[in-house]
Parts: C-alpha cells; structure tokens; sequence
C-alpha cells in the first residue's frame, strides 16, 4: 500500500521516546507535552481508520483541560458527537506503544481485525486549547491524518465542546446545526433569546454574570459568543488569559477541589460567579454572602435546578415524558435525597466518568447527567423531541401548554446534546434563574448538602479492592465493606464508600454525615480500615483534626 510508505516516512519525524507507555482513558491520553509528539501522529492515523470504519467524519481534540499548562493531551470523537467507542480505545493504547518498526503491522491488524476497506475516503476535523505545545502537537495530528490520505479541517482553536458538536452537526447533514463556530453561536444564543423573553422584568443586575475562564480558550470563545447575545446577559470575564496561567489557582477544578474563590477575581457578596475549566467543557457557580463565606453550586446543584426546570415544563406542556437524574456514588446525599422524594425525579447512580453517566441518560426521554465537578448535559431521545415539536406546532392546545411547549423546544437548543459544555450549561442555568426569578442564593437554599470530605489512601496495588453496585460497595479485600458498614452506623445520615483511582495506587475514600467534624472522622477511620485492609504504604493516615 502506497499509503504506508509516506507513514513509515512521516513516522520517523515523530519518533517514540524510548521506554515511554501510556494508556488511552476516559479522558484520553494525557502526559507532559514532551512526550506527545508520536501519539499526536498516531492518532492521526487512527482517526484516519476510524473514519474509514464508520464512514463518517472523526474529531480529533488537542487539549489535557484542567491540567496544568507544561501538560497536554488528545481524545478522539466519534460520529455522533460522543466519545470514542470503548473496543477502540485498546487500538489506541496499542498504536501509541508500538515500536517504530511495528507501526504498520499495529496498522494492518486494525484493519483487518475492524474489516476496514482502504478505498473508503476518510474525513477527521481538528481542533486545539490555548497551551503553547497545543499548535505543534496538533500539526502532528495533520500529519497523521495526511500520511494516511484522510481529508482535514483544521478548526483552530476551539472549545473540546465545540470540536464536539461541528463533528454531530457534519454526520447529521446539519441536522444538528452547522458546523461552523459561528453557527454554534447562532443557534445557542437565539434559543437563549427565545427562553429569556419568558422572563418578567429582569432588572440589569440580575442580568449580571461573574466568569472565570481559568485563563483558557472558553475566555476567547465566551468573549466572542456575548455579542450574539443582544444584552440578554452581562458577562465580565476575569482569568481571560492575558496575564495569568492556564488552571493556575483558577478554573472549575480548583474551586471544586479548594472549596474556595480562584485567584483574579472579585468577588462582592451577592454576586453570581461561575468557573469554566481549561477547555470549557466543565462549570461550577459559587457566591460569598454578606458575611463572606464561600458558598460552591456543583453538578449536584446544576442537575437539581435543571431536572426541576424541565419536569415543571412537562407537567405544563402535558407531556408524560420519562425523566431522570443520573448520578455518580459522588452526589450529595441531600441532592439524591431532594430528587427522589420532594420532585419525584427518577435517579439512576452509575460507576464514576463521564461516559457511564452518558450511556444511562440514554435510557430515558430526557435524561440528566452531572458530575459533582460541573461536566454534564441534558439528552432528549428522539422520541421525546418529536412529541416536543408535534405540541409546539398544534394549533389545537391551549396557551400555556403552548408556552412550555416552545420553552422546552428552547431548551433542546441551547443545550449541547453532544457532550458538557460549559458555555451551553451557563446559558441554560442563566435562562431558568431569569424565568424563575431567582437569585443564586435562593438556588442555592433548594437543599443544603451535608457535609463530607475526600481523602486518598496510598496502596501498594490498588487492584486488591473491587467494587459493586455503581462502586458504592467493596466487595474485597474480604472484610473491607464490613468494617465500613460499621463505622457508617456510629454517624448520623453517613455514608462512605471506597474505590480504586483510575490511574495511580491509591484508594479514594468519600464520606459524609450530619455535620463536618463527623465527615471527617468518618473518612479518617475508613481510611485506616482500607490501610490495614488494602495493603496500605508509608505511615497510617493521621486524623484530620
């Protein structure tokens, strides 16, 4: 094939650093920008046979999000905006830790193994974050897909959410909207338009939003995005990257970790503020009250204002649509608690990452998922969308069923179906604070969490614990969950579970009771039950008071 002949060519300008291996992860291959230059080209190679395979257009996103700026890091996307398929996320693993004289016959078993036709033309669209390795690395990606004979467009720099929806809105002949960046403007901020004329006199400072960008690329895309929106919103951006570093004390993930405002900015009591992270697909609100404490709205706090919105729309519009909250062992308590029994609100707990979480919310009419670090969604089945649109265009119904109709028509395009993104769940959450009137406060007061605390245990092989039931259970090493049982029951309204991180030996720990100090006792003797049981190293964990 005259095709691998320019890949053993390029390939030899991306050589692989002796020794190095890496694992493809739900959040794709992430590392020290130093070492990505051959993984970048590389999948540009995969990206190629993908699209081939599917025969469908494959996105190809250069960004490592909430890490620190000297990192970056690449995942692919499949057809329909979603991430990409389990099955191939092993050719990925075994294509960036081939040997540079295994490259083709890594190539030719994918090829064979996935039935691929090699005449078949392929297209992948690229995009990149802000970091300075992003344009370097991202040339190799171009580079890959060209060796290959694949056709690109390059997007620049985009939003990880962005890259996503053009891909959705290329395969569904622009069904889901045109893959333009100003088309993702257009149709996000016209539904927004459209919701907020249901809000009665909102005054200027209501209006009125406080963003971090965490000196990011969502900065540049936000800055660009206010001007389609007519004054419907009043943004001041803060961390917009002309001075500061990328997620460097600020962005979703250090306010989410910290339980405290970033770094640059001001914030005054009262004043709604929202964090974006490093490539915009996550977001979290906050606010200080008069008296100065810190108050954080995570994606528990999204999912319930969001689930609460669009179920009051379906009960007004007469719709018996399924809806659900879909949840990680990591929600709040008093979340799961509010959902289930004062909004009657299905809610569904899956295993922790984004994917599982996506799947679930599959099953419903309209599923939502949020994952207590502000990346989430809402997906509408096609069902659920049809009925929508059939009511909306009766000319039979009465007003209000009328009204709610056409809201919840709003609704499905301000929301990026795709995938988190933090400007679309910005403008979704600003809308229903307009319509509902409410403050961020009183969003705030819908449930009060209880309270709880993470910890890490160090393992010698965190492979020793295994869990169930949505990893809210361990089911080894023997005793484990016993002794957690145990200690749960000397707490009031606890809870603690243990799971094994995904990418290093250690065990996280997560409890919460009544009140801090029990939390925290909680997790300290979990901690110590999973030390002596789980093969712990280094000295015991120490109580945290």
């Amino acid at each position: 094939m005259a095709q691998f002949e320019e890949v053993s060519k390029q390939s030899i300008l991306h050589p692989k650093p002796a020794g190095l291996a890496l694992q493809y992860g739900t959040a794709g291959f992430r590392s020290n920008s130093i070492h990505l230059d051959h993984i970048m080209f590389r999948m540009g190679l995969l990206a190629v046979l993908r699209s081939k395979k599917t025969k469908s257009t494959i996105g190809i996103m250069v960004t490592a999000s909430h890490n620190p700026e000297e990192d970056n890091g690449v995942k692919l996307v499949d057809p329909m905006g979603e991430m990409l398929a389990a099955t191939w996320e092993s050719y990925a693993t075994m294509l960036a830790n081939a040997e540079q004289e295994e490259l083709i016959s890594a190539l030719n078993e994918i090829i064979e193994k996935e039935g691929i036709d090699k005449s078949q033309e392929a297209s992948v669209f690229v995009g990149k974050d802000t970091r300075s390795s992003s344009a370097s690395l991202s040339q190799a990606v171009l580079d890959g897909v060209h060796a290959l004979g694949g056709h690109s467009k390059d997007y620049g720099l985009v939003t990880t959410p962005q890259l996503h929806y053009m891909v959705c809105c290329k395969n569904t002949q622009g069904k889901y909207g045109d893959a333009t960046v100003e088309g993702y403007y257009k149709k996000l901020c016209q539904a927004f338009t459209q919701l907020v004329g249901n809000a009665s006199n909102c005054t200027d400072d209501q209006k009125h939003l406080c963003v971090d960008g965490a000196n990011g690329i969502g900065a540049l895309k936000l800055r660009e995005m206010i001007s389609h929106l007519n004054k419907g919103l009043q943004v001041t951006i803060f961390n917009d990257g002309s001075k500061g570093k990328l997620n460097h004390q600020c962005g979703a993930d250090f306010v989410k970790v910290q339980q405290k405002t970033p770094t640059g900015i001001q914030v005054n009591p009262g004043d709604r503020c929202c964090s974006f992270d490093g490539d915009a697909d996550r977001i979290v609100y906050y606010f200080a009250d008069s008296q100065q404490v810190f108050h954080l709205l995570d994606g528990d706090k999204i999912a319930t204002l969001i689930s609460t919105f669009l179920k009051e729309l379906l009960i007004q519009a007469g719709l018996n649509l399924k809806i659900a909250v879909v949840q990680t062992a990591y929600a709040n308590g008093s979340s799961t608690d509010y959902l289930e029994n004062t909004m009657n609100v299905t809610v569904r707990c899956t295993k922790t990452g984004v994917k599982h979480l996506h799947h679930a919310a599959l099953e419903f009419d309209v599923g939502v998922y949020f994952e207590a670090n502000g990346h989430g969604t809402v997906l509408f089945s096609k069902a659920a969308e049809d009925k929508i649109q059939q009511l909306a265009q009766d000319s039979r119904i009465d007003d209000e069923r009328k009204r709610a109709a056409l809201m919840l028509q709003s609704t499905i395009n301000v929301i990026n179906q795709t995938v988190g993104d933090a400007l679309s769940d910005m403008l979704l959450i600003e809308a229903i604070l307009a319509i509902k009137g409410m403050t961020v406060e009183q969003w705030d007061r819908i449930y009060t969490d209880l309270p709880n605390r993470q910890l890490k245990v160090k393992v010698s092989d965190r492979r020793v614990i295994d869990t169930t039931d949505a990893e809210r259970r361990a089911v080894s090493p023997a005793g484990l969950q016993e002794a957690i049982d145990n200690l749960v029951k000397t707490y009031r309204k606890a809870r603690s579970f243990v799971r094994p991180s995904g990418t290093e030996d250690v065990v996280r720990v997560y409890a919460e009771a009544d009140t801090q100090e029990s939390a925290d006792a909680l997790a300290h003797e979990v901690s110590l039950a999973v030390y002596r049981l789980a093969g712990g190293v280094g000295e015991e964990p120490k109580p945290l008071h």
